[in-house]
């Protein structure tokens, strides 16, 4: 068991890339597909696999549900491809200090943001319209769609905690839908490999062992292979909420302006 989860662990780099195998302009047009959010590379969200009490640090791994467990961060695409996973972090921590001290964290956020004034004629005999547009440069051109429990960033754009009647609920909606797919990720995930429900070895071991079930998640769906049914398994609650960014929060107000200003 421990050579198969190492081995398949080594093939990590070639079954996981982010934002995925597919070009960039393909996930996308996948993801807006779903609820016409653009620009989306990734949903991410973070999951807790149980395992028992370690006899090192056992405190640290108690999560806000009061047990055991090792927190995983998961990003895929629309078609529920893992395309980047941090296994490795006790459940204690909270899924905002996992991306933000992730490599991939560092990466996406890597890039420049601009903002610029631009107008745009109206219906004759009305005075043209201005609007500020944002213009996202960088080694990955887009968005991660996260829940709550990560703060608003040009990046990574969460929900809006309370939304006014309008472009901010539609935005709300289609952020919702399109976000689903990551929680959807994850109980397919689970639903393919029961040992997930409960891991009876060290934490190291079951980082590997984590790993190894996304691997062999990522081979199974690149063959189109069929899941067991999905157990609804909600973990959405976070009673903390990290402060946003303030360009985040721009940049989502200007997406909710631009594209949702009708359901």
């Amino acid at each position: 068991m421990r050579k198969v989860a190492l081995a398949l662990k080594g093939l990590l780099q070639t079954y996981l890339v982010f934002p995925g195998h597919k070009p960039l302009r393909t996930i996308k047009e996948e993801f807006h597909m779903i609820s016409g959010f653009p620009n989306v590379i990734g949903c991410i969200d973070g999951t807790h696999i149980p395992i028992i009490a370690p006899s090192i640090n056992e405190g640290d791994y108690v999560n806000r549900k009061s047990f055991h467990s090792i927190n995983v961060q998961i990003i895929c695409d629309a078609a529920h491809l893992i395309s980047n996973v941090e296994a490795k972090w006790p459940g204690s921590v909270h899924d905002s200090r996992i991306y933000r001290e992730s490599t991939l964290s560092n990466r996406v956020a890597n890039g420049k943001l601009s903002f610029e004034q631009i107008t745009f004629p109206c219906l004759p005999l009305l005075p043209h319209s201005q609007y500020t547009h944002y213009i996202l440069t960088g080694e990955f051109h887009g968005h991660l769609l996260g829940d709550r429990g990560y703060p608003c960033q040009p990046t990574l754009m969460t929900p809006y905690h309370d939304p006014e009647p309008g472009p901010q609920q539609w935005y709300n909606v289609a952020h919702c839908r399109t976000r689903a797919r990551v929680e959807m990720t994850i109980g397919i995930l689970k639903a393919r490999f029961q040992c997930l429900r409960r891991l009876r070895v060290k934490p190291e071991r079951a980082c590997d062992i984590i790993v190894a079930c996304v691997v062999l998640h990522n081979i199974a769906t690149i063959r189109g292979e069929q899941h067991p049914a999905v157990q609804n398994d909600p973990e959405d609650d976070h009673p903390l909420q990290p402060a946003d960014v303030q360009n985040g929060r721009e940049v989502r107000d200007i997406l909710c302006r631009t594209h949702f200003h009708q359901p």
